[in-house]
């Protein structure tokens, strides 16, 4: 929460007065789109959604990202969707952030400065996109390669923004030096979301920070302020009230067969115990963790400062650690930073002492723990300190620096928000504070979000990739297999593996990811649905990653809505293949070392007669001169080949040979199918038996084998995007050329028959009651217009019907009972006519009772 009671007090006592004024040209040269401070700018303030991962993330174009501190609607300005805040898992009705902004503050001159997104205690944000059409953001995508937003796009869903801090309309004064004065940067911001499996709980921010005055900016520190807020929609709204957070620099990980110590540096915030429902953890339970880790710095000598504070109007209660006077790394003497207390910094000076004070603060949980002999922390007051060690309005401030940029440079600045599941793992933890913060701790699981942190710095920069081509391929692990002691005591490593675990230092934002699916279309028929696609690019894509063919299979999935968990898998496809699992003494159990081996490869390591599944884990093969070489053959998935079974997913033409090219528009015509694609990737499966009056959601997924060095399980493209809609019902072509009659269902609709819990409308949908009802019409033309009227004649409503013909929703419409005065409809007799575009008319009742 922002403007709550206690913060309004603190704007009460900072005396803020509005501001407007037009800084002058002489102190910078633009001759382009950021310099303008002009009052007359309108600018194009856009709030988006990262909605393709598990982690959903609303992103601002005025350097902030959740909704707290927006300045646009909270629609998403590409969908026009509702902005959710950062919800995890999606469409679990939680929050995870209130909201966070990026800060940078620096030395200009004889002047100390900072511009920030927002500073969560003061109205009216210091960053601001140009005018429209050149300060609009710009969406990407790489799902699919024949939209415009596919070209130079990183992820599956990306964001661009650019703002600045030198558009001063609405900006208001520091409660300190009075009018602000912008530092003259450019910042460019890019996010990115996945929806693969190891990069769905993860956003990434890569910033751009350029120098657009002509004065250098020196001491320069980069912040992220986050204020988190955690709470369930439907309990807990004062979820702002419990929050606490801490600092987590390393945990252990493997790869292969190594463990070692990953530097993760991460700034975390969660609820203080999860909010569990009578003793246990539920669907309105918010006991998972979100946290933010430096991916890039400009230079890997930075200096890194984590402060948290508890802001309040009350003196006492704005509150946060700070280090005795003399003492920490810069022994600095106390300063008073402005709002009587020692949590919030007010004003600019004061924000950039923090942003550089070199302070780690302990975590909250410890707040009690401090105590007067502490030879470096001042003592909490001790009347309030239980209170903050077990949860408060707490937020957090991760920056870095310093570092200087001259006139017209640029730095790159990336940064990961991250999001980790079943952190709380002890519904009945909070009994622990604050009197034994170090039980509690114990009971907070680190492992889901330190993996998703690893994973975001090697999304942003390649294990063993040289990008550069300098012969670097970043750091790694010699993993020793086998190895002997000579008699000298020196000793010879007979097998190793060398695993990498950072990268070059070069950014890549490439990771792993599934073969692209298929393309897809629906054939709708009464109480069917053909499903047909075509794999081209799903079986010749190579993965970016491993730059291998990788692919694996195909599976169907269909839901009742457009929730991913919702979905069923129907049908799965796959290749012949076969893991091998090799047994490790330094481990003493088998490990997966290798790719997936086809029965021929094995054939021709291992003899033609060889069978692969006789030697299981019970059974394992052991190579013949070679005693210690023992391992086990496990198929590979389903091992689900054949591909002329007509109740299964099964080629379309089966005896199609592989094509003279695989490009339809060169190949034979022989080798294309009636809508241009190749036969040979041309697949089919019929969804039988289903009922004509309800929407099915319906996809397919494309999976490869994983990676087993990096201990990537098999990826499979996301059954949501992509997914399309379709009923069971006639097709376009029929309708239009046999014109069966039209009907309605329900009739009568009654307002007491609960059609939502039944799942007949308003699945998993975000609109209002009023406007999640459906009246359904069915064999309806693909063109046509329906009208509603009362029994006087008075016309209710109009609904324009116009799909294509092959569309599996073609011959279906619906009417939500909102009349066209945007009122819900009075109970009722009405009637209706549908009126094709040849001008035939069909007409009939329809009654409403509320």
């Amino acid at each position: 929460m922002w403007l709550n009671v206690n913060r309004l007090l603190v704007m009460t006592i900072c005396a803020l007065a509005a501001f407007s004024s037009i800084q002058s040209r002489a102190l910078y040269d633009r001759g382009d789109k950021g310099g303008r401070s002009s009052m007359a700018l309108a600018p194009a303030h856009c709030a988006a959604s990262h909605e393709i991962g598990k982690l959903v993330l609303a992103v601002n174009n005025n350097g902030t990202f959740a909704t707290g501190f927006t300045e646009a609607t909270l629609s998403d300005c590409f969908t026009g969707g509702q902005l959710r805040s950062c919800e995890f898992p999606k469409r679990s009705s939680t929050t995870y952030c209130f909201a966070a902004a990026f800060w940078i503050g620096a030395v200009i001159g004889r002047d100390t400065l900072v511009s920030q997104g927002a500073d969560g205690w003061l109205p009216g944000q210091e960053f601001r996109p140009d005018e429209s059409p050149i300060g609009d953001m710009v969406k990407r995508s790489t799902i699919d390669p024949t939209k415009k937003e596919f070209d130079g796009a990183i992820s599956e869903e990306d964001y661009i923004s650019v703002y600045t801090d030198t558009l001063l309309q609405g900006v208001v004064n520091d409660p300190v030096r009075g009018p602000h004065k912008p530092l003259f940067i450019e910042v460019t911001e890019r996010s990115f979301a996945w929806s693969y499996s190891y990069a769905e709980d993860l956003v990434l921010f890569d910033f751009s920070i350029k120098n657009i005055g002509i004065r250098k900016i020196e001491d320069a520190y980069m912040g992220i302020y986050v204020d988190a807020d955690v709470f369930h929609s439907t309990k807990n709204l004062d979820g702002y009230t419990d929050d606490i957070c801490g600092f987590k620099e390393v945990f252990p990980q493997t790869i292969g067969k190594c463990d070692y110590f990953d530097t993760v540096n991460l700034a975390w915030i969660a609820d203080n115990n999860g909010d569990p429902t009578a003793g246990a953890f539920d669907d309105q339970s918010v006991p998972a963790v979100t946290a933010t880790r430096i991916v890039r710095t400009p230079s890997k000598t930075l200096d890194v400062s984590f402060n948290w504070w508890i802001s309040n109007g009350a003196p006492d209660l704005d509150f946060g650690p700070r280090e005795q006077p003399g003492k920490g790394r810069l022994k600095e003497q106390f300063r008073d930073i402005g709002t009587g207390g020692i949590g919030t910094p007010n004003g600019d000076v004061n924000k950039y002492y923090f942003l550089r004070n070199r302070e780690f603060d302990y975590d909250q949980i410890y707040t009690s723990s401090i105590l007067p002999s502490d030879t470096l922390w001042m003592l909490p007051d001790q009347e309030q300190g239980p209170d903050f060690t077990d949860g408060y309005d707490t937020r957090y401030l991760l920056s870095f620096g310093p570092f200087d940029i001259d006139p017209g440079q640029d730095l790159p600045i990336s940064l990961a928000y991250v999001a980790g599941e079943k952190f709380h793992r002890n519904p009945n933890n909070l009994a622990n504070l604050p009197n034994n913060p170090d039980l509690f701790y114990s009971y907070l699981d680190f492992t889901d979000l330190a993996y998703n942190a690893r994973w975001a710095s090697w999304i942003y920069d390649t294990p063993g990739l040289d990008t550069d081509g300098d012969s670097y391929k970043g750091d790694y692990l010699i993993c020793v297999n086998d190895s002997v002691i000579n008699p000298d005591s020196s000793i010879t490593i007979l097998d190793a593996d060398t695993l990498y675990i950072r990268g070059d230092g070069v950014p890549d934002f490439q990771g792993a990811s599934p073969p692209p699916a298929p393309t897809l279309r629906l054939i709708a028929e009464r109480g069917q649905i053909t499903v047909r696609f075509n794999g081209l690019r799903s079986e010749t894509t190579r993965d970016v990653f491993s730059n291998k063919f990788d692919f694996e299979g195909y599976r169907v999935h269909y839901a009742r809505d457009e929730q991913s968990a919702s979905y069923s898998t129907l049908s799965s496809y796959d290749l012949d293949d076969y893991n091998k699992y090799v047994f490790s003494d330094q481990l003493g159990d088998f490990v997966l070392l290798d790719v997936p081996f086809t029965l021929d490869a094995l054939h021709d390591l291992y003899g033609d007669d060889f069978a692969p599944l006789e030697y299981g884990r019970d059974n394992p093969y052991v190579l013949p001169l070679h005693a210690d070489s023992i391992f086990y053959f496990a198929p590979q998935d389903f091992n689900s080949s054949d591909y002329r079974n007509p109740n299964a997913i099964h080629k379309v033409w089966p005896d199609q040979p592989y094509p003279s090219s695989l490009i339809p528009d060169s190949a034979d015509s022989t080798e294309l199918t009636p809508e241009g694609d190749l036969k040979y990737f041309e697949y089919e499966f019929v969804i039988k038996n289903l009922l004509e009056s309800v929407p099915y959601w319906v996809n397919v997924t494309a999976f490869d084998y994983g990676s087993p060095v990096s201990g990537l399980p098999s990826l499979e493209t996301s059954r949501t995007v992509g997914a399309k809609i379709a009923f069971a019902q006639r097709s376009g072509a029929d309708v239009n050329a046999n014109k069966p009659p039209v009907y309605v269902y329900p009739n009568p609709y009654r307002g007491d028959a609960n059609y939502n819990a039944a799942g007949f409308e308003g699945r998993a949908s975000d609109k209002a009651e009023d406007y999640a009802r459906v009246i359904n019409f069915a064999n309806v033309p693909t063109k046509c217009t329906i009208r509603i009227y009362t029994l006087d004649g008075d016309l209710v409503k109009e609904i324009k019907h116009d799909k294509a013909i092959d569309d599996p929703t073609a011959t279906h419409a619906e009417w939500n009972l909102i009349t066209r005065n945007t009122q819900l409809v009075v109970s009722g007799l009405y009637y209706f006519t549908v009126e094709a575009v040849d001008g035939s008319v069909q007409i009939g009742k329809l009654t409403v009772i509320f």
